[in-house]
């Protein structure tokens, strides 16, 4: 019988146990990243261990959740994490860099890899085709020591993608019908593999907004195939040599599989206070709002920030709307402001933040009171 992705990435990364759905097993770690408000307690149970250096193939410590630095002790974990770095042999990202999930796709994310984050949307690399998943933090330092991660062999969630999306659907409609029709609990004990003639509309960029998003399904991770488009944008990035084609059989088995026409979805949006609370954009059209932000560790790329300027190229924001654009990583900010994008969002009234998590984790960006905001975020729970 054929495999899937991700029973061939698992295959590749077994140290221990045999790959029988529910039973435990142990698989070698290629790459970790943290963030920094994760980040200070891994690192001290790293050093607890007592090894001179990491020993994955690469590990990123990144600061992109406490930026505003509103007293002292937020700037004293920004410099005990990159002395931390500096000692141990992991790369640092320092505050202003972006967020870490954006960055890792441009700088570090390799086909067929493992990657092991403290933070739960780091299944954002299984757009690239690695199993990438969020863990605590000391499984993160254990793995930065050399161990396996131990964990049940999940089931693979087959997701056949037909057909195309249409003008004004975006890759987050994908997924908000996907939690749609399975909810916030659907994905559990799964890993959602997504497979079909469809894949192949949809960019390396689009996939990672799905898998990043697809952390809201209780999901162990999502991964899509590593093809053409994977490619196109590894060289994008000048790291054409890190590809590797790694796409499923003809003959590889789902334990489920749901299909999903691309060209059959409308624009839709998750309501409060859940993810799966979802209905199409039409329902709540004409609702005044007076916030919207637009940038998140699952929507932040170039392309989703462009899509936005052009938007606004005669449009000006309403004096009554708040309207806010956080970047993603620091190129996506150099690729604005060289492409002329970022004159037109600021003349359009934008108030550009800098690079990084902010109201995404409920770091500043609240709402007034009794408001609507909309925000291009991964979750809308009371207080984020």
């Amino acid at each position: 019988m054929g495999k899937t992705v991700t029973e061939k990435i698992f295959a590749a990364h077994l140290v221990e146990g045999r790959m029988a759905r529910g039973e435990e097993i142990g698989i070698r770690i290629d790459q970790t990243l943290t963030q920094d408000a994760t980040g200070t307690m891994a690192y001290l149970e790293f050093e607890a261990i007592g090894i001179p250096r990491v020993r994955t193939e690469l590990s990123v410590c990144y600061v992109d959740h406490n930026l505003v630095q509103s007293d002292f002790r937020n700037a004293d974990d920004h410099r005990f994490l990159q002395s931390m770095a500096r000692r141990y042999g992991l790369y640092f990202s320092p505050p202003g860099n972006g967020i870490s999930h954006q960055i890792h796709l441009e700088r570090f994310g390799v086909p067929g890899k493992t990657l092991l984050g403290s933070d739960s949307h780091t299944p954002t690399g299984g757009g690239l085709g690695m199993i990438a998943m969020g863990a605590g933090g000391l499984d993160v330092a254990m793995a930065m020591a050399g161990k396996p991660f131990y964990l049940v062999m999940p089931k693979i969630y087959g997701i056949k993608l037909t057909g195309s999306l249409a003008p004004w659907v975006s890759a987050r409609d994908v997924l908000l019908e996907v939690l749609r029709r399975l909810s916030v609990k659907g994905g559990g004990g799964y890993i959602m593999e997504y497979f079909g003639p469809g894949v192949a509309t949809l960019s390396a960029t689009d996939r990672a907004s799905i898998t990043n998003f697809g952390a809201e399904l209780g999901a162990t991770t999502s991964v899509f195939p590593s093809d053409a488009n994977t490619l196109a944008f590894l060289e994008s990035q000048g790291r054409g040599s890190d590809w590797t084609e790694i796409i499923a059989d003809p003959d590889a088995s789902y334990d489920e599989v749901m299909e999903l026409d691309l060209a059959a979805l409308t624009p839709l949006i998750a309501c409060p206070s859940s993810p799966d609370k979802v209905v199409p954009v039409r329902e709540v059209a004409g609702k005044p709002v007076a916030q919207v932000l637009v940038g998140s560790c699952s929507n932040s790329s170039l392309r989703d920030l462009l899509v936005v300027a052009k938007t606004l190229e005669s449009r000006p924001v309403s004096a009554e709307v708040s309207f806010e654009i956080n970047p993603g990583s620091r190129q996506v900010l150099e690729n604005l402001i060289a492409m002329g994008d970022m004159l037109t969002l600021v003349r359009a009234g934008a108030r550009v933040q800098q690079t990084g998590c902010l109201g995404c984790i409920g770091m500043g960006q609240a709402p007034a009171t009794g408001t609507i905001s909309l925000r291009t975020f991964p979750r809308n729970f009371p207080g984020r």
